[in-house]
């Protein structure tokens, strides 16, 4: 690095990956600083420089005695210690600046000399203060990972069934009748703990009720109107829990059911093809459940909109993967346990890396947003407009009446459901969900709006009432 070099990095002032020191005396807070730049993504202390960037520089005796306390510290006062460089650069007034390159940490975590980590936080460095960023910084270093996470359910929240056809099916081998034998098996699949409790893989997998024990790991999907989110209104919308092939199942389910319909070369009478391949969900869902970071106790989210359609997981993307990388196949496993039992059937996955190159492959107009500092990962799938489709039917019937709707507005559930009752008022909620197609609880909400606005009213007992529409 010349002068030039050195001017042109201090014009853009202090931030995660450049930090400035007048002068450097105490060799822990040296190391501290090291550990810091180490925990994130490296970066550069620049000595001999002033808060306000200018150069006051350093002697050559300061530059000697700097040089040796950056030596201590960052082999003595670090764990594990750290291999610095150093390069002097001379001003023109024959003063020095030590320019210290500090790399990102390949054994994290590292700790200063009373055993602290630190991480950077924009210009300055804080302390890890919670059981979640420790756990994290370990998951990036390979050491650990969420899958194997201990949980609170024991062996006997084992869904017997599930678990049953998966040993038949996959290892020709019976269920296990004692309680021993199995908690022995379960441990040996690395399902269960030594303590002889469910990790979170096993939970996740063949748990009877996953969202009893983890209810944050589901999946809530929702269908806008339009392409902004609303605070209330809504088309569609269902949360999708229990085991992952379960969620898999109802949330790609959704996607489907709330994709137009084109006659795709097919003739008139033909049932049409999805806007979208069923593929391309397939491949996202099954990233997004897999590859999510199980450390964010939050929810992966599905939004649908009239111009696309956004998969949200929780977890940037891992080390050193990119959205470059990610489009060309490379791949990083957050989840191991996860993954070695996706790949035995449980889910549609097809090999580490492959899915997000299938789904680019049946439909290029996919986006990939690594949200480094929100914690999220997001896939945007991109519709074509209303007008650029051959649609199978611009119209919807709904239970024997034929509602004509404009292209691009979807019957919207509470209509449904007048029109239904109106012609059937005898029918339940949960046989008005089924005959449209609807969640019960996205109907069960419907009504209740219906009703409170005026337009719906039960008439009679709980069992053997019937349903008024205010005309």
């Amino acid at each position: 690095m010349n002068l030039e070099q050195l001017t042109q990095q201090i014009a853009g002032g202090e931030d995660s990956a450049h930090q400035f020191k007048v002068d450097v005396r105490n060799a822990e807070s040296l190391a501290s600083e090291m550990a810091a730049f180490a925990n994130s993504d490296g970066g550069v202390i620049f000595i001999g420089v002033a808060d306000d960037g200018s150069l006051p520089g350093l002697s050559q005796k300061d530059v000697s005695r700097i040089n040796q306390l950056i030596s201590n510290a960052a082999s003595q006062l670090v764990r594990s210690p750290l291999t610095v460089q150093t390069k002097n650069v001379v001003l023109a007034n024959d003063r020095i600046v030590i320019v210290l390159t500090v790399p990102k940490g390949i054994d994290k975590p590292y700790f200063d000399k009373n055993g602290v980590i630190w991480l950077k936080t924009g210009a300055d460095k804080r302390r890890v203060n919670s059981k979640e960023e420790l756990r994290r910084l370990f998951q990036i270093s390979d050491q650990f990972h969420a899958d194997e996470l201990p949980t609170k359910a024991g062996i006997d929240k084992l869904d017997k069934l599930r678990f049953r056809d998966f040993l038949r099916d996959v290892y020709k081998q019976e269920y296990p009748d004692s309680l021993a034998e199995r908690t022995r098996l379960l441990q040996n699949m690395n399902l269960a703990t030594d303590a002889g409790m469910l990790n979170l893989a096993g939970v996740l997998m063949f748990a009877e009720q996953p969202e009893w024990i983890v209810p944050q790991f589901v999946v809530k999907a929702i269908r806008y109107p339009g392409n902004k989110i609303h605070a209330t209104d809504y088309l569609d919308t269902e949360d999708f829990a229990g085991p992952l092939p379960k969620i898999f199942d109802g949330a790609l389910a959704f996607v489907m059911r709330n994709l137009h319909k084109v006659q795709a070369g097919r003739g008139v009478n033909a049932p049409g093809t999805p806007e979208i391949p069923e593929t391309v969900f397939e491949e996202l869902l099954v990233n997004a459940l897999v590859h999510r970071d199980y450390l964010v106790s939050a929810p992966i989210r599905l939004f649908m909109f009239d111009n696309r359609i956004e998969i949200i997981s929780p977890g940037h993307l891992p080390n050193n993967l990119t959205v470059e990388k990610i489009r060309a196949g490379n791949s990083n496993i957050r989840n191991p346990i996860l993954v070695s039992y996706v790949a035995k059937g449980l889910l549609p996955y097809h090999g580490l890396g492959s899915g997000i190159k299938r789904a680019l492959e049946k439909w290029s107009d996919i986006d990939f947003t690594d949200d480094q500092d929100g914690c999220l990962f997001t896939a945007t799938v991109h519709r074509k407009s209303v007008e650029d489709l051959e649609l199978v039917d611009k119209g919807a019937n709904i239970g024997g009446t034929r509602v004509k709707t404009p292209v691009k507005t979807p019957v919207k559930t509470p209509d449904m459901v007048l029109l239904l009752l109106k012609g059937h008022p005898e029918m339940t909620l949960a046989e008005v969900a089924e005959k449209i197609g609807k969640s019960v609880s996205a109907v069960e909400r419907a009504s209740a709006k219906l009703v409170k606005s005026g337009h719906l009213k039960y008439v009679g007992p709980k069992k053997g009432g019937h349903w008024e529409v205010a005309e």
